[in-house]
């Protein structure tokens, strides 16, 4: 589990079509082969460690559901740490797991923050509410608008100074995942079935033409 606050931005050293090696910093203290890591908001296993970089084992689906398989060698990536328990969540509630992408549709300065424009798809944006959580390439943000094609956050100077937002342009393409919150409120109202229909009620001999 994480909370979507980054704890520092590293490099890409080298990919495969199954394994990332990424150059980090200080998120590397008390790493250990076997534990977790997000990247870019994509919860991994570390498979390899150096005192400079380590690397991740990346399967097909999680290239083909994330912004993971766009990486290229110098690219630079979020990374967090998962939340110890007792830790502080300074953002809210994330898995680590990946719905979906969304398009960088447009960037607008406002004062020092920056109004960023998502472009998702209806699936995505069913979850998505007005002054909801949302976690973009893993960073905890707020949604402040949303229509029927896109969503709108408000980003300001010091996260984007320490995360991969400030180098995101229009057209680029960003890992997001729902607040688990919503995804769990809409699976539990969900209805469990068509319910009584008139269909329903000929077949079983209830009902006549």
């Amino acid at each position: 589990m994480f909370t979507g606050i980054v704890a520092g931005v590293g490099n890409v050293v080298s990919v495969t079509p199954e394994k990332l090696a990424i150059s980090a910093g200080g998120v590397l203290a008390g790493l250990m082969p076997g534990g977790s890591i997000a990247v870019n908001g994509v919860c991994l296993t570390v498979t390899g460690l150096t005192n400079r970089s380590f690397s991740v084992d990346v399967m097909p689906e999680t290239l083909k559901r994330t912004n993971l398989g766009l990486l290229r060698p110098g690219h630079g990536v979020n990374l967090e740490r998962p939340l110890g328990l007792g830790g502080e969540v300074g953002g809210h509630l994330v898995q680590g797991h990946i719905d979906g992408t969304a398009r960088l549709a447009s960037i607008i300065p406002e004062g020092e923050a920056l109004m960023m424009k998502f472009e998702a798809s209806p699936e995505l944006l069913r979850y998505i509410v007005d002054k909801g959580f949302i976690a973009v390439d893993g960073v905890s943000l707020t949604v402040v608008g949303k229509d029927r094609t896109s969503f709108r956050v408000s980003v300001v100077g010091f996260t984007r100074r320490h995360t991969i937002l400030n180098d995101r342009k229009a057209g680029d393409t960003v890992n997001l995942e729902l607040d688990i919150i919503g995804k769990y409120v809409a699976e539990f109202t969900r209805p469990a079935g068509p319910g009584l229909t008139a269909e329903f009620l000929k077949e079983h001999g209830f009902a006549v033409n």
